[in-house]
């Protein structure tokens, strides 16, 4: 229920930009050329934005709103689903089954499901109090980060954060820990450690169906059967052992267990 409620704010600001663009975009009355008008209010309680003032928030909010793939593929675990994921596809010699669409699709679906904690917390402490108005927008991006840093830093591993804390010329932290350290330090380690994570994994699906093409090949080998293409004779072998051990249902298993 509460994932639930995440994702209907974020559809629900979602839809007030979209209102927003509408209602300045409506034609007047008798025909006239319209007069566009836009009258945005921040969160009850809030002082008066100026015109300038306000026009850059949106601005910058519009920006936001355009880094919000980069930030999806970056920040959460969907870089490590998709690169499993593709291996296991690979793995099957099926390089079109299943689509790009569903992988995809897929991908960001357990990304939702292993990030709805996070996204709960982030709600709950940083993004309902701005809405009411109890917090500003300073304390409010401060709150938000601290979710987001601290799963990051739960995946990343210390040899891959002290690399990026090397190359920022910064101190290690003494007081709290890693949590002291800026995302943009936190965020190239965390997607280096998610690449090896993710690239130790697919090593581990892969095994078994390079198994299977050896036993194949040597086969074909012994019989003299020289032309025949191993792939061809493997792939069957090969889909019929990943349905016999369920396979979808243990590569998301681990998927998921991966993160806790």
């Amino acid at each position: 229920m509460r994932s639930r409620a995440v994702l209907c704010s974020v559809a629900i600001l979602g839809l007030g930009l979209i209102s927003l663009a509408l209602t300045g975009c409506a034609p007047g009355a008798g025909g006239a050329s319209p007069a566009v008008r836009v009258e945005v209010s921040g969160p009850p309680g809030a002082p008066p934005s100026g015109s300038a003032t306000l026009s850059l928030e949106i601005l910058g909010l519009l920006t936001l709103l355009s880094f919000l793939p980069a930030a999806l593929m970056t920040t959460t675990s969907f870089t490590r689903i998709i690169i499993v994921l593709g291996f296991l596809r690979s793995g099957l010699g099926l390089p079109q089954l299943p689509p790009n669409q569903v992988l995809i699709g897929l991908a960001l679906f357990l990304t939702v499901f292993t990030m709805a904690p996070t996204w709960d917390r982030l709600s709950r402490d940083a993004l309902q109090p701005y809405l009411r108005g109890e917090i500003g927008a300073d304390e409010a991006w401060a709150r938000a980060e601290m979710p987001v840093k601290t799963f990051m830093l739960r995946q990343t591993n210390e040899k891959d954060l002290g690399l990026f804390v090397e190359l920022a010329r910064l101190s290690p932290p003494v007081t709290a820990g890693p949590a002291e350290l800026p995302l943009h330090v936190v965020i190239p380690a965390f997607i280096l450690s998610e690449l090896r994570t993710a690239f130790q994994m697919g090593f581990v699906i892969l095994v078994p169906f390079l198994v299977i093409d050896l036993v194949v090949s040597s086969v074909l080998m012994a019989m003299g059967m020289m032309m025949m293409p191993p792939v061809i004779v493997s792939l069957p072998f090969k889909i019929l052992l990943f349905v016999l051990v369920d396979g979808w249902t243990l590569v998301v298993r681990s998927l998921v267990a991966s993160f806790n």
